[in-house]
């Protein structure tokens, strides 16, 4: 999943990303509210860290012009100020979420999970297709009940697809929400990537290819009921 940290703090906004890329999340960084602004609208995110108190444009204002241009993407909103009037102020501008600096990042994460769970109806941490699970907290991948162990990035995308059953991906879809936006990668990579999936989701089990090709457009997940 690619998440997009708006934070003015070099040493947060670097420990954020951080933190993040260890949990598998690709992350990129802006430090003001125009740039932070400009990369929301220009690209697509699955998750926006949005501080309040930024330089050129603040955050409230950053968090009502996404949600003026139509954006539902999930914003967690993050500032020093800790008083009921700035909860709500954040709220009403369309923020989904709001935590008070200091935070643990353990919180932080807790909190991203959980966004990132609500727009796709997700009652826990869990995400099932056919006899293959995968669960976002623990980071443990089973299918018919035998652990598959992945790479980091072999995870993000087998949960990007997971989050997306039957929806055909193109490449560039994987790549934007798997790789950040520095990242050196190519269409080719995605399908050693697939490639690496297929040999260690599909062909040590019996049954259904749950990895599909769907050729001239992309990939797909699900099994025949999907």
């Amino acid at each position: 999943m690619r998440l997009l940290v708006v934070e003015d703090e070099h040493r947060v906004a670097q420990a954020i990303k951080e933190g993040l890329e260890q949990e598998s999340y690709a992350v990129d960084v802006e430090y003001n509210g125009e740039d932070g602004l400009n990369a929301a609208t220009s690209d697509e995110y699955d998750l926006i860290i949005l501080d309040v108190m930024l330089p050129v444009m603040n955050g409230l204002d950053v968090c009502r012009r996404l949600r003026e241009a139509g954006s539902n993407t999930p914003i967690l909103m993050l500032t020093a100020k800790d008083r009921d009037r700035d909860v709500v102020s954040g709220l009403d501008k369309g923020a989904d979420d709001y935590l008070a600096k200091p935070f643990a990042f353990e919180v932080l994460l807790a909190r991203v999970r959980a966004l990132l769970r609500r727009p796709h109806d997700t009652i826990d941490s869990i995400l099932r297709i056919g006899d293959l699970s995968l669960n976002l907290t623990t980071k443990r991948v089973t299918r018919n009940g035998q652990d598959i162990k992945l790479t980091a990035k072999e995870f993000a995308i087998l949960e990007y697809m997971m989050r997306n059953p039957g929806r055909i991906l193109s490449k560039h879809n994987i790549m934007t929400h798997v790789w950040d936006f520095d990242a050196d990668i190519l269409p080719n990579n995605v399908e050693v990537f697939m490639t690496y999936l297929r040999a260690k989701v599909d062909k040590p089990f019996s049954g259904q290819n749950l990895l599909q090709t769907v050729r001239g457009f992309g990939y797909r997940i699900g099994d025949s009921d999907v």
